[in-house]
């Protein structure tokens, strides 16, 4: 079901009696009230500029809002504007993306910029906004109508929190008919003066006030209407969905330095996780034998590899997925010591210096962190 279709279902699946719109107008006000008065100084919010809130939208997807205060703000240092990020390369914006995860989203609000440039500017409606690549319902929502005042309701996961304990909603979320109920409420409680606020508010309430667990409802300006409050179990609504389990993924990663330089591999385009980063080299840890791990690697990477000495190990999550990661210390020769591009992507020699200024994943650091240390530890023996 399309966006527009599931807002005009919701129109019609929801819309107020004539003896609800005081108490409905009722809560518009206080919620703004309350929002003008307890609403976080996020840097966001010092501009409301489309750009700015695209910037800060696309990086809050799935990332903890403490961790991308520092990224948003170096981000708007170096591309201030819509026209700066569109004309910047690739390389440049995943080397300040590193670290943050989800890749893809930088790619795409890469492309989204260079769209909106080619076109003159920023769409100005919601269902212009998702056109735009990596663009969804709720991005373009909040756009919208933040920048642009349009009157249409958002519905991210603090919100459908909030407006699933409001109405006491018994049924998943993300099921048609539960998205159905939220919607018309989210759009009840949507002040059409100033819908950015409004959205604002829910958004706010479900970050600071009405959490996931124990949430504090005398302090929410909706609890005197809240029917989960009222049932005395409030973390009961929405029901919550089974977190996926994360796969396991047992890899050796190695680290091969030689002249201050460390050998890395840049992976494809076409690659859906880490897609233009550069990474340390690894395979699979498949069985036991290290002479597996070396043909596994020279398959892999080219040359002709030789393992050393276990430096430690460490932990990182990609999406689902959960890495095991053995450590160890590397040699490779190549054919007349030239490296090119491998079955795993482009690879490449790189001074520790420049790691800070190319695309990488934090597990770079992660890995030689512990590379260093076994170093000492070696030393210390």
């Amino acid at each position: 079901m399309t966006k527009k279709n599931l807002r005009r279902d919701a129109d019609q699946f929801g819309a107020p009696s004539l003896a609800s719109v005081s108490g409905e107008q009722k809560l518009r006000t206080e919620l703004l009230e309350w929002f003008r008065k307890h609403a976080r100084k996020l840097p966001w919010r010092r501009r409301s500029g489309p750009y700015e809130v695209l910037v800060s939208e696309v990086m809050l997807q799935q990332t903890r809002l403490d961790t991308v205060i520092p990224y948003y703000g170096r981000f708007l240092s170096e591309f201030p504007t819509v026209d700066s990020l569109a004309e910047a390369p690739i390389e440049k914006v995943l080397s300040l993306w590193s670290g943050l995860g989800y890749y893809r989203r930088a790619r795409h609000l890469h492309a989204a910029a260079k769209q909106v440039v080619e076109k003159g500017g920023f769409p100005r409606s919601e269902r212009e906004l998702r056109r735009l690549p990596g663009v969804g319902a709720y991005t373009a929502a909040a756009v919208a109508s933040i920048s642009f005042g349009e009157p249409v309701a958002v519905l991210d996961g603090n919100v459908e929190r909030v407006v699933g304990r409001l109405i006491a909603l018994s049924a998943d979320p993300k099921r048609k008919q539960a998205r159905l109920k939220l919607l018309a409420k989210a759009t009840e409680l949507l002040d059409r003066g100033a819908p950015g606020d409004s959205n604002q508010a829910l958004m706010e309430i479900g970050a600071t006030v009405c959490s996931p667990l124990r949430p504090r409802c005398s302090e929410c300006p909706l609890g005197r209407d809240c029917l989960a409050r009222a049932s005395g179990h409030p973390e009961a609504y929405p029901p919550r969905r089974e977190s996926r389990r994360p796969i396991v993924e047992k890899r050796i990663v190695v680290v091969v330095e030689t002249k201050g330089r460390i050998l890395l591999c840049r992976n494809s385009d076409d690659e859906k996780i880490l897609a233009g980063l550069w990474e340390l080299p690894w395979t699979k840890r498949s069985g036991e034998r290290k002479a597996g791990w070396e043909l596994a690697l020279a398959q892999r990477y080219g040359g002709t590899w030789s393992l050393g000495r276990k430096l430690g190990e460490a932990r990182h999550h990609i999406t689902f997925r959960d890495l095991r990661l053995e450590i160890r210390r590397a040699r490779v020769v190549y054919e007349d010591d030239v490296v090119a591009e491998s079955e795993a992507g482009e690879m490449s020699w790189r001074n520790r210096q420049e790691l800070s200024s190319i695309p990488t994943s934090s597990m770079i650091d992660k890995v030689l962190d512990q590379a260093d240390g076994g170093a000492e530890r070696g030393r210390g023996r």
